[in-house]
């Protein structure tokens, strides 16, 4: 039997295969279990690499040998395995945590309830084209542990979900980058807001004056836990207009402007290739993170000017007889609605429905009542949106359990001028795999309405 530590990986996805690479270059002996399938691509490498792995159930006593469990964001801690896991005292860490030992590459971390995929890739496209060696990881790009031990970077550009930020202890962040908080995974947090906003304050930990924090300054979620807690790192807030300290702002000529210590740049609001308030301050933020790594203005300002934006975020997919179509697939909860509908500037048929999170639709009935000429809900379970808009609105309000039905009732509702907005405020595991399965075969079934 060896006498290495073993690591116990949960979850064979992205972060978990690239988990058990690292922790095999490390001289580690590795299992990786996953109670599901294991994805064809995702067990290839694993058979390739020569690392122990099972799928469709966990071997316990073997995982409660473990001397350390690297989990999967995605698997919540009441399960059966991870209570028996917590219970036996075995430390449970995550893949960023575990990778974050193994490198001294400067990391800018983003995290947030909206915004953060944007604003990481803007960061990212900025980076590389500057000419930064810089590798994109977390909720997006390639594995951390995997660009760790095979691919390294200089720089990372991390996006980090509260799921991440859970067990993560000793990484730290260079530059964390804190959008917004509002209401979302409530389930996954005791049905507790403070606890979710306890988890996205954890991008700070381990943080010193050496370090930054990037954040939105009139949130008044942030501006509340900023009063209860000390932050070491030096602040740089962005808001809209300017205010005491803000180190981004809209100015009176509408030009952003930026300012950090090493730099001082100013630029048309129009001169943006993302529009709309919120990507205002995605822009801001990616621009003050740059600033801070010391990129030129210069390629700061192109790299705003010609960002091509990110799929499944208010994603143009065509316009067919006179109707815009737009796919918002990302937006699992109802703030990130609230946003892509304070973009729209047409007459708005808008889909809902999925997972329901514990949504409060209050939060966007003004802009619903302002912009939306009808509501179709798409999901198993819309009861609670139906019941919701029909009480609260005069709008007609349809249901719908496929995409096919729901495609066709917004061609029923929408006329030329008007825009359909697939922005559902829920998660997507009731009709599609994820958000990009939701997002794509919306996009498909829109663009076959054109060859129709």
């Amino acid at each position: 039997m060896s006498d290495k530590k073993l690591i116990v990986i949960l979850g064979a996805g992205e972060s978990g295969t690239g988990a058990a690479i690292l922790a095999k270059d490390r001289g580690f002996d590795v299992l990786v279990s996953d109670s599901g399938g294991i994805a064809p691509r995702y067990r290839q490498i694993l058979v390739d690499e020569g690392i122990d792995f099972e799928e469709g159930s966990h071997s316990m006593e073997r995982i409660l040998s473990a001397a350390e469990v690297i989990k999967s964001p995605g698997i919540p801690l009441d399960v059966p395995v991870m209570r028996e896991i917590i219970a036996a005292g075995i430390p449970v860490i995550s893949e960023i945590e575990f990778a974050g030992r193994y490198t001294d590459s400067k990391m800018v971390c983003i995290t947030g309830s909206n915004g953060k995929t944007t604003t990481t890739s803007l960061i990212y496209h900025i980076l590389r084209k500057a000419g930064i060696d810089a590798g994109l990881a977390g909720n997006i790009g390639n594995s951390l542990a995997y660009q760790v031990a095979r691919d390294p970077h200089p720089v990372y550009v991390i996006e980090l979900s509260s799921f991440q930020l859970d067990n993560m202890y000793d990484f730290k962040a260079n530059i964390a980058v804190l959008m917004n908080i509002t209401p979302d995974h409530l389930d996954r947090y005791d049905y507790k807001f403070e606890n979710y906003v306890s988890a996205k304050f954890r991008i700070l930990q381990n943080q010193t004056a050496h370090d930054a924090f990037i954040y939105w300054n009139d949130d008044p979620v942030i501006k509340a836990q900023l009063e209860k807690i000390t932050v070491e790192a030096r602040r740089f807030p962005f808001t809209e207009h300017r205010e005491e300290d803000t180190a981004a702002y809209i100015d009176a000529e509408d030009n952003m402007v930026i300012n950090t210590p090493g730099t001082s740049l100013s630029m048309p609001r129009a001169d943006l290739a993302l529009h709309g308030l919120h990507n205002i301050f995605n822009s801001m933020a990616a621009a003050l993170s740059a600033s801070l790594l010391d990129i030129r203005r210069s390629d700061i300002r192109e790299a705003l000017e010609d960002f091509a934006g990110v799929e499944h975020r208010l994603e143009p997919v065509g316009t067919i007889a006179g109707v815009q179509w737009i796919n918002d697939s990302k937006a699992t909860n109802v703030n990130s609605c609230w946003y892509a509908l304070e973009a729209m500037n047409r007459p708005t048929v808008l889909i809902l429905g999925g997972k329901d999170k514990g949504n409060d639709y209050s939060e966007i009935l003004p802009l619903v009542n302002e912009k939306v000429k009808a509501i179709v809900a798409m999901g198993l379970h819309n009861e609670k949106i139906m019941e919701f808009f029909t009480a609260n609105t005069s709008l007609p309000v349809v249901s719908t359990d496929n995409l096919n039905d729901a495609i066709a009732e917004c061609q029923r509702l929408a006329t030329d001028g008007d825009t359909v907005l697939l922005s559902p405020c829920c998660a997507s595991f009731d009709l599609f795999k994820s958000y990009e399965d939701r997002g794509r075969r919306f996009k498909d079934a829109v663009r076959a309405l054109g060859k129709s």
